[in-house]
């Protein structure tokens, strides 16, 4: 068996995290797309998008403990629920909810930066910060293509949402790696 510092056990890291963040933008993109279109699959598309901050918990629990990681959860799947209320009152035009929701989002968002700096001082906090606050702004631009019918900025901006992804995800896992295995 190969020692948690092994080249295999970093590559595998890396791709956790990306794996996690590619989930966690493409089931946000399918929950968009179903809630816009009131298709049949929502229910479906909502439970398997709110899987993801488990997934990351569980993940998280491995290197800072249960309480860090459920503390994460609460605060990504707030993240998510938030999104869904911004995607919901935008879709029914009500702009003031809208805007509510809009603020509790980026104010989950510095909760959820403020959780991570304070456990892994590897963690470009900075850095990270910039690519959440435009993964929340890209992510409503999603939505506003798709009510619009904006098929061709939508998918542009769904590429540029993906490479952030994995921005964030690389600063995850190359502050792990750096706080344990080096």
């Amino acid at each position: 068996m190969r020692s948690k510092n092994s080249l295999t056990a970093k590559i595998n890291l890396i791709n956790l995290f990306r794996e996690l963040w590619q989930e966690h933008i493409f089931w946000t993109r399918n929950f968009i797309i179903s809630a816009v279109a009131g298709l049949e699959d929502l229910e479906f598309v909502t439970n398997r998008l709110l899987r993801n901050p488990t997934d990351f918990a569980n993940v998280l629990k491995l290197y800072y403990g249960t309480e860090i990681a459920k503390k994460f959860e609460s605060l990504f799947r707030a993240h998510l629920t938030i999104a869904a209320s911004l995607v919901n009152h935008a879709k029914a035009g009500d702009t003031e909810a809208a805007n509510e929701d809009r603020r509790d989002w980026f104010k989950n968002a510095d909760e959820i930066i403020d959780l991570l700096g304070s456990i892994n001082p590897y963690w470009n906090m900075k850095k990270f910060k910039s690519l959440f606050y435009q993964h929340l702004k890209m992510t409503e631009d999603e939505a506003t293509y798709r009510l619009n019918g904006k098929y061709a900025q939508d998918i542009i901006n769904f590429d540029l949402i993906q490479a952030d992804a994995l921005k964030m995800a690389d600063i995850m896992s190359y502050g792990i790696l750096e706080q344990f295995y080096y």
